[in-house]
């Protein structure tokens, strides 16, 4: 049993709804709920069964609730647990926490149910991270992704290299221990082979990073050009409402305009800028300020051009400063395109006015936030911690087998392998400082 004391604590979202959770955990679990509720039949492992929540001094009806006991070591946290689902009414809800607190129990804190699972091997880091995921996914895309990871996909990935470094750990040991029985040294070759057949999935898994971090935050995409090339018609065309005021006075948008859509799954957040151009006023100056500072920012460029007039010096001197970023060329104003067009200037031709080429520009964006790799989402490392374990196991790796030239001892190489394996163990949890541990699970909600 991971703890003694027996937590409790609300796991619906707080305000009124059809039901509300009140979800217990530990040694006293089931004792603490059978005073709080009054069931038709015995509780039992995996069975539902129908109970009356009571009120605490006349011990009469006050709810009806559903209540679930799930008996150690097959329950999530891999205590005794017990949820109670009442209707959601914060005075029933707050009742019973109430009096479980009287009779015993503590009051959880947040991601301490999940913590509890971690410590009892119920779950490992990795998949502990990816609950917080799935609570937090804002499209289906992030919710299937972060299912893999609950499923242990990471894990699993991560695996084989680990296996195959505690192996070479063993063999290097048993040569130091036993060398005075006649066990063969481990050649330098054949120790340089093994950590070259382990590397490339780690460094794979490395490279996998910069797509799972966008997977998991998302990113920006700043709509930026000269005035009047229908920067906030297309704006309101990606986010399929008028959201951007739209005139034909240039220089309408002052301010950026800012709003979250879903591309392909993937949370992007749009920016409308101001006009790149001389100012006017002092208001449009801060404007085309901050227009440029969302440009420096954005994670992907999206420039547009007027199709009815040839790209002024200007406009070629942006698309050429992009050079080496997600970025996108887009003439706008198809509708009106003359038929002198250079080309080699654009990606895509669009009429915010009539619609024309908006679905192609949709998959035009999605193909520059795809993992370039082409790579599946199974596995992929989603935070900066998984990226440092990572990169930090390759580094040690890359030591033991530069050292190996230099003839040093294998006690030595030891120090970067064993250094290796303590990152690849932070990954998963089995070596990770109880400080990061609080980290991580402080930024669960209460009762998860």
């Amino acid at each position: 049993m991971v703890a003694d004391e027996t937590i409790v604590a609300i796991s619906t979202p707080p305000g009124r709804g059809g039901i509300g959770i009140v979800r217990l955990s530990g040694a006293h679990a089931m004792e603490i709920a059978g005073e709080l509720i009054r069931a038709r039949q015995p509780l039992e492992h995996a069975r539902v069964r129908l109970a009356e929540v009571l009120e605490p001094e006349t011990k009469e009806k006050l709810d009806e609730a559903v209540v679930t006991f799930f008996a150690r070591p097959n329950s999530y946290t891999g205590e005794d647990l017990v949820e109670i689902a009442a209707h959601g009414s914060p005075v029933v809800l707050e009742l019973l926490v109430r009096l479980a607190l009287q009779r015993g129990a503590r009051l959880a804190r947040p991601g301490e149910f999940t913590e509890r699972a971690f410590l009892s091997g119920r779950i490992d880091l990795t998949q502990a991270e990816a609950v917080r995921d799935l609570i937090e996914a804002q499209t289906l895309y992030q919710a299937r992704v972060a299912a893999e990871q609950m499923g242990g996909a990471l894990s699993r990935r991560i695996q084989p290299a680990k296996q195959q470094l505690v192996e070479l750990v063993a063999l290097l040991e048993a040569g130091i221990d036993f060398a005075e029985d006649d066990i063969d040294v481990t050649p330098d070759a054949e120790i340089a082979a093994r950590i070259d057949g382990m590397t490339p999935e780690l460094e794979r898994l490395a490279r996998s990073f910069e797509q799972g971090r966008i997977v998991h935050a998302g990113l920006s995409l700043a709509i930026v050009g000269r005035p009047n090339v229908g920067k906030s018609s297309l704006f309101n065309r990606l986010v399929e409402r008028e959201r951007a005021i739209v005139t034909a006075t240039p220089g309408t948008t002052r301010d950026l305009v800012t709003e979250r859509v879903s591309l392909g799954g993937i949370p992007v957040e749009l920016v409308d800028t101001a006009g790149l151009r001389e100012a006017s006023d002092e208001a449009e100056s801060l404007g085309i300020q901050k227009s440029r500072e969302a440009l420096a920012d954005a994670d992907v460029v999206l420039v547009v051009l007027d199709a009815s007039v040839p790209p002024r010096d200007d406009e070629r001197e942006l698309i050429a400063s992009l050079d080496g970023r997600r970025a996108l060329v887009v003439r706008n104003k198809s509708d009106l395109e003359t038929a002198d067009v250079e080309r080699s200037l654009f990606s895509v031709q669009t009429s915010a006015l009539t619609g024309a080429g908006i679905a192609e520009l949709r998959e035009a964006l999605l193909s520059l936030v795809r993992d370039p790799a082409g790579e599946s989402e199974t596995g992929m490392l989603t935070s900066l911690r998984h990226r440092e374990a990572v990169t930090g196991a390759l580094t040690s790796l890359a030591a033991a087998k530069q050292a190996l030239p230099n003839r040093v001892p294998h006690e030595m190489l030891l120090l970067d392998l064993y250094g290796a394996l303590r990152y690849l163990d932070s990954l998963t949890g089995e070596t990770t400082p109880d400080d990061i541990l609080n980290r991580i699970f402080s930024s669960f909600c209460i009762g998860k």
